[in-house]
């Protein structure tokens, strides 16, 4: 065996399932592993690894000198008690919970452990729902909703338009982080964190705490639909990673190190990722960097700088990282040095970025990095499968992890998939109606989201992600189409001109894509400039042709004018976070796009259409 666990023999526990027929046609699709005892409440694993291990890093961020500034588990546990004090003499309850406007930092992770520690709920909100919106209208609907009794925000004077627009809607503490100047009528988070620690009084809430109380409002990223608050208990929490301590038992041996951009007002980067690294005692370096152009070169460095044990990720995020991994040596050498997996989830990974990332860590290596998805909602804390094994290709979700049940529903052409276990959420914050329709008549949270099986003769090769149910239409011709896999099929063919995908073709004759460009590699393969116009490179001749080959190769290898598009659309501007059509995670809310780029639709389907669209 190798010093660094990295074969799936060594990382994982073999699958086992059971799959049960019912009469009514559904399936019921199940783990054969036991989900063991799992904490009480996330602070257990904060007090065992400041007592195991006190000098341990447990977070770390950049300072202002752009060196790294390191928490460790014994420091971090002092800082939580003196923040908890203070917390619990601000008449804090579910009814008056924190919320934080910022991004991730060292504060707002103490604050959030304080929170957990004392049972005050804490909800971590998109920074753009008050930086990048001119109306605010999302933040006034959260703050109406949640009625909060303290609010964080880092740098506050970023945030004071936003805190000016709801100022109306709560009567909180405005607590400003240290890197903020000074504000009138906000207090310094120093002070927060420098009274004296009660530690009989944060004791006796922490002891209180049960599975049942709540830890955290989040709210869902709003990829279909308007967002709503996700109680999510500790019990959720808990269970949740504990599940995957049975699955992933190379975690109790090697303490895990991630390199993290994804936001906590997210589940997966605040619950998946964070108590990963809470639970097995390991170090979370917050990268400040995004996948978006400008941000991208911090997350090099950073990764640079640290090497993850595991990185998580989105595809979008991916496809930027894979051609600075194959252009950087240094960089390319202190990713793949210790990793042990490369995890995305949020949407399929396509399958040319996937080959990519397999062929560096060969280059890098010798051998490949085991590549895996899971799949889950911000409903189900998240993860409800997991592909702990590796996979025969990209897309594969895995299966059931341990105290999860699916319900599998044949509907129309599809198979809709519903959850149930101790993961689950009791509903959402204050909107009954919502909560009512969220569950069947078997307690069942209906996701909305449909898969398929890999192998339907071996359930233990695990499920494919087969899209969102209400993101599927029809052809004028009554012909399905799946968008979930048509988008990631388009994009691997597309590659590596598409960075993602938007597909149109609700009563029409043909499909057609909206294509968001990777304009990094569409100038390099066009041989232009860093600083050549967007409108110039998308309307290259190179560019179209590498778009009508691969619009040509989809239409030969598939199945009929559902698999493939007859014109594509390549967008000049980038899918808009506070428009919505881009997600925290990275993810293209498709109705979004094409509600907010009907023109665009209108032109991609004209009977005489721009000499920008592209056909077979």
């Amino acid at each position: 065996m190798s010093a660094i666990a990295r074969t799936p023999a060594e990382l994982f526990v073999e699958p086992a399932v059971i799959l049960e027929d019912r009469p009514d046609g559904s399936r019921l699709f199940r783990s054969a592993l036991a989900l063991p005892d799992y904490s009480r409440c996330s602070g257990e694993w904060l007090e065992r690894w400041a007592a195991e291990t006190p000098d341990a890093i447990l977070i770390a961020e950049r300072g202002a000198d752009g060196e790294w500034v390191e928490v460790s588990y014994g420091e971090a546990l002092a800082r939580v008690y003196r923040i908890a004090t203070w917390l619990l003499g601000q008449n804090l309850s579910p009814e008056r919970p924190v919320l934080v406007l910022s991004d991730n930092s060292i504060e707002h992770a103490l604050l959030m452990l304080a929170c957990l520690h004392v049972g005050v709920p804490i909800s971590p909100v998109s920074p753009g729902n008050s930086l990048l919106s001119k109306d605010f209208v999302k933040l006034r609907a959260n703050v109406e909703l949640l009625r909060p009794g303290v609010i964080f925000a880092d740098t506050i004077e970023r945030f004071m338009p936003a805190l000016k627009a709801v100022a109306d809607l709560h009567d909180a503490v405005v607590v400003a982080g240290s890197r903020s100047q000074p504000q009138a009528g906000t207090i310094p988070f120093a002070e927060i964190a420098g009274v004296g620690a009660d530690a009989t009084a944060v004791k006796a809430a922490f002891n209180a705490l049960t599975p049942d109380t709540i830890a955290k409002f989040l709210f869902t990223s709003g990829s279909v639909g308007a967002p709503k608050a996700v109680i999510t208990t500790q019990r959720m929490m808990c269970s949740n990673v504990e599940m995957k301590s049975v699955i992933w038992p190379f975690l109790n041996r090697q303490k895990p190190v991630i390199v993290d951009w994804l936001p906590w007002s997210h589940v997966f980067g605040g619950s998946h990722n964070f108590n990963k690294v809470a639970r097995f005692g390991g170090s979370l370096y917050i990268d400040d960097g995004k996948p978006v152009p400008a941000l991208l070169p911090k997350t090099v460095k950073n990764l640079t700088d640290v090497s993850p044990t595991i990185y998580f990720s989105v595809p979008l995020a991916y496809g930027m990282l894979v051609a600075k991994l194959r252009d950087d040596a240094a960089l390319r050498k202190s990713f793949f040095s210790r990793l042990q997996i490369i995890f995305y989830a949020g949407a399929a990974l396509p399958q040319s970025t996937w080959d990519e990332l397999e062929r560096l860590a060969v280059m890098e290596l010798g051998h490949p990095v085991v590549m895996l998805s899971s799949w889950g909602s911000t409903e189900t804390a998240p993860a409800c499968t997991d592909c702990h094994f590796q996979a025969v290709r990209s897309g594969v979700i895995g299966v059931p992890i341990p105290g999860t049940t699916l319900k599998l529903v044949p509907v129309a052409d599809k198979l809709e998939v519903r959850v149930k276990g101790p993961n689950l959420f009791p509903g959402y914050w204050k909107q009954p109606a919502l909560t009512r329709a969220a569950f069947d008549d078997e307690g069942f949270y209906m996701i909305g989201d449909a898969v398929e099986f890999v192998d339907a003769a071996k359930p233990e090769l695990g499920l494919l992600f087969d899209g969102r149910v209400a993101e599927d239409f029809k052809l004028l011709s009554g012909t399905w189409v799946h968008v979930g896999s048509l988008r990631v099929a388009g994009i691997s063919a597309l590659s590596p001109v598409a960075q993602d995908i938007v597909v149109a073709g609700h009563d029409k004759d043909d499909i057609g894509f909206m294509v968001f460009p990777n304009l990094a590699e569409c100038r390099r393969i066009a041989g232009l400039g860093e600083d050549a116009p967007v409108d110039v490179v998308i309307g290259h001749p190179v560019i179209k042709e590498r778009v009508r080959e691969g619009l040509v190769r989809m239409k030969r290898d598939g199945g009929g004018s559902s698999t493939y598009p007859a014109r594509v659309l390549l967008m000049a501007e980038p899918p808009s976070p506070e428009a919505g059509e881009l997600t925290d995670k990275g993810y293209i809310n498709q109705r979004a796009v094409l509600t907010r780029r009907a023109d665009r639709v209108l032109e991609l389907y004209s009977d005489v259409p721009d000499s920008g669209v592209i056909f077979i």
